[in-house]
């Protein structure tokens, strides 16, 4: 027993506190928050002394009512080895106490910066959620209940996966020998029709449906993140949303991102805004339409709307409608990822690669499993390692897996003038393609769809856009997270969305919350008709891809999503 009352995870959040003191003013309330935090141990201590008494008093085998449980939806303690045995369930309780511990108090810490207590709270969770007794051999009872079971299989088949894992340099989430890009996802019939040392451009082939033998006269383009491959769209036939904009009627156009490599690590943010444009112009000429729709995903959105904020300042007007899908404007809520991002870390980026580089998927997907470490990381060590299983087919996980690169110039660029200094919002303040860039000049009717526990881009922040347009807009709001939210096809009929049938765009984010209703179901249906209004006239569909200018490279998906 030390100083803190008994519980010796207080010295460590102590010296975390210490730690960011360092550069850190201490709030005006410290004293208050110094005696919650003295509470907390109290209530801590009890809870322990509790727990030691009613093991004493345990009888074997009868069951003993738990002085703590899990959080709903804590997956890693429900098996019944944990309760069934006396020394294992002391140990994940003790555990649970603890971590409810420093969880609370991580939240009071004086800190005069909630940047700061938001890093606080994000390293104790990853502290906490790295100690539990789950993930290791010696605490977790299903791993030895395994290993009797299977004599010792079990065992060999965890080694082996982590040895296979070591060599590929990432934990596996899926089955990834049940997928092949070509094979079984991005199979949306299709031509590339155009490249560069950027972007690929796919025109999809019209349904094959009778009823689509016509479709709407301006073509629809759709602009994916960069960060990853364009395929999120385009997975499985049953929950493609690219064959599903097919199926109503749209002419589909979708840029895919070049995985950039060493020759092109001198690629900067201008690159990238100009490629949305170069889309927009050439399904723009294929489809002899003055206009098309649009849509972006992520950081694809934001790319677009910064293209398009360029081409309203020259004047020009590609786009009659915008839809924006987990897009980021405004960075002053960047969630957990802001965790990551401070001037010290961000001048270091630059010095090393912002004038040339690679910055690695591998980064990415490591920053972003951490967001979710126990569903992402700890759930797979537990699952491959301990107890030697393989995990399932799933093709969400496949393509989270499958990373690719930034160019360090514009990873350099996008982490400091957006995230850190959040200068995308105020008019003018940048200039792109050597244009000032003013997001109240993107005018044009716009449908932004969030999603509820989207740890990447935070719903309230994605509602922001609503201010920063100077668009009339429609917000729909999606039950899941940043990808799951997204892919949510029709004829699933999982999870809700909710919405205003009379949307106002004046309300503040909560109390649209407070006013908009429930609906069961995916909110794709809801965005097609919203989409329709603005397709204009019925004509023949194309039979061939491109025209006489832009000809048919090689089918989809093309090569630079293989790279």
């Amino acid at each position: 027993m030390d100083r803190h009352g008994g519980n010796p995870f207080s010295s460590l959040l102590e010296s975390w506190a210490q730690w960011l003191g360092a550069s850190a003013a201490v709030s005006p309330d410290a004293g208050a928050r110094a005696a919650q935090i003295a509470a907390l141990q109290q209530e801590a201590l009890a809870r322990h002394a509790q727990l030691w008494q009613t093991q004493l008093q345990r009888k074997p085998g009868e069951p003993v009512a738990p002085v703590i449980e899990p959080a709903r939806g804590d997956w890693r303690f429900i098996a019944p080895e944990w309760s069934e045995s006396p020394f294992h369930d002391y140990l994940r309780q003790a555990y649970l106490i603890n971590a409810d511990y420093l969880v609370r108090a991580a939240e009071l810490v004086p800190l005069a910066e909630e940047s700061e207590r938001q890093r606080l709270k994000f390293m104790t969770r990853q502290y906490v959620d790295a100690l539990s007794p789950s993930n290791f051999a010696a605490t977790n009872p299903e791993f030895i209940k395994q290993a009797v079971d299977s004599q010792g299989e079990s065992i060999a088949r965890g080694i082996s996966n982590m040895l296979a894992d070591l060599e590929k340099g990432r934990i596996s989430m899926s089955d990834e020998s049940a997928f092949e890009v070509g094979r079984n996802l991005a199979i949306t019939p299709g031509a590339v029709i155009f490249e560069n040392e950027v972007m690929q451009l796919i025109q999809y082939a019209p349904s094959s449906d009778e009823k689509a033998a016509k479709v709407f006269e301006r073509p629809f383009v759709i602009v994916p993140p960069c960060i990853n491959r364009y395929y999120i769209l385009d997975l499985q036939p049953e929950n493609s949303f690219a064959r599903y904009a097919v199926a109503q009627g749209h002419t589909v156009f979708m840029v895919s991102w070049r995985n950039p490599h060493e020759a092109e690590g001198n690629l900067g943010w201008d690159d990238f805004v100009a490629q949305p444009l170069i889309a927009c112009r050439i399904a723009a000429e294929i489809a002899k339409s003055e206009q098309v729709n649009a849509l972006g995903f992520c950081i694809g959105g934001t790319l677009l709307a910064s293209a398009l904020a360029v081409a309203r300042a020259r004047g020009e007007d590609p786009v009659h409608s915008l839809t924006l899908l987990t897009t980021p404007l405004d960075f002053a809520d960047a969630g957990e990822l802001g965790c990551f991002i401070d001037p010290a870390s961000i001048a270091a980026r630059e010095a090393s690669i912002g004038k040339g580089g690679i910055m690695h998927g591998r980064e990415f997907a490591a920053a972003f499993a951490s967001l979710r470490a126990n569903d992402l990381i700890w759930n797979y060590v537990v699952g491959n390692y301990l107890k030697g299983h393989t995990p399932p087919a799933f093709d969400l996980l496949y393509w989270n897996a499958d990373s690719s690169n930034l160019p360090g110039p514009f990873a350099a660029w996008y982490l400091r003038h957006l995230y850190l200094e959040n200068s995308l919002r105020v008019p003018g303040k940048l200039r792109m393609l050597d244009t000032p860039v003013d997001l109240r000049k993107v005018d044009m009717p716009t449908f932004i769809y969030a999603s509820r526990e989207d740890h990447i881009v935070p719903w309230k922040s994605a509602y922001l856009s609503r201010e920063i347009l100077g668009a009339k807009s429609t917000f729909v709001l999606g039950a899941s997270g940043h990808i799951a939210g997204v892919i949510n096809p029709p004829h699933k009929n999982k999870r809700s969305h909710w919405r205003l049938d009379k949307d106002k765009a004046k309300l503040d984010a909560e109390a649209w919350q407070a006013e908009a209703k429930e609906h069961h179901g995916s909110w794709w249906p809801v965005w097609a008709e919203w989409l329709a209004q603005f397709g204009g006239r019925q004509v023949a569909a194309r039979k061939k891809p491109g025209n006489a200018k832009y000809r048919e490279i090689e089918p989809a998906p093309g090569r630079y999503v293989k790279q």
